[in-house]
Parts: structure tokens; sequence; C-alpha cells
């Protein structure tokens, strides 16, 4: 289980200026989502480097997000904090969108596939 409101991966970027050219920068939710899911997540360090299927359950304040928004980031976030090597291993996601207005997360589980 990870606490906290998942971001969009749509919204997670902004476009900034740096040295007169245009490149897209990381947004301060979508940073401090990252920082706080790599000191919650109980898989950090395993670094799975197997195929793998992906159940996942978003608890959101409410019906309004895509719950396929979520998807990418969940996996950038089991990749940077090394719980899976890469998310190319990914061959499967069951995922459900359910509410829980005082308690936004996720929880998720990881299955290998032979």
């Amino acid at each position: 289980t990870i606490h906290g409101k998942i971001p969009s991966k749509s919204n997670c970027y902004k476009v900034v200026t740096i040295g007169g050219h245009s490149s897209l920068a990381k947004t301060k939710a979508i940073k401090d989502y990252e920082q706080s899911f790599f000191l919650q997540c109980p898989m950090r360090g395993t670094n799975l480097d197997k195929y793998f299927k992906l159940n996942v359950d978003v608890f959101y304040e409410n019906m309004r997000p895509d719950l396929d928004n979520c998807f990418k980031v969940l996996l950038d976030c089991l990749q940077q904090c090394k719980a899976i090597k890469n998310d190319r291993y990914c061959v499967e996601i069951h995922g459900r969108k359910l509410i829980d207005k005082v308690d936004p997360r996720i929880e998720f589980t990881i299955e290998e596939v032979l």
C-alpha cells in the first residue's frame, strides 16, 4: 500500500526554458509523490528482472480521474525505487478504480509470469 494521491501522468510535466530552449520538467506534485513512494514501497531494492503481472487498486478521492493515467506513474516509481528492473517486463495489468475520500492510495501486488 502506498498512501497519497497518485498524480496523473498527463499532468506531471511542465514546459520550462533552459538556455533559450524549451524542455519538459517534472512538476512538484510528481517529485513529491515519487519521494513518498520511495519511502513507502515495501519492494524497494528487489530489482525484479522477470516478466510480471501488476494488480492494482487505485483509491481516488472522487470518480473524476482516469484510471489509466496512473499506470505509467506507478511503473515509473517502481522502476525508480528498484522494485522492478525495467517496466518493459510488465506483460499484464489488472486495475480497479475505487473511492476513498479520506485516504487516497494505491494497493498493488506484483506476480511473476512464467
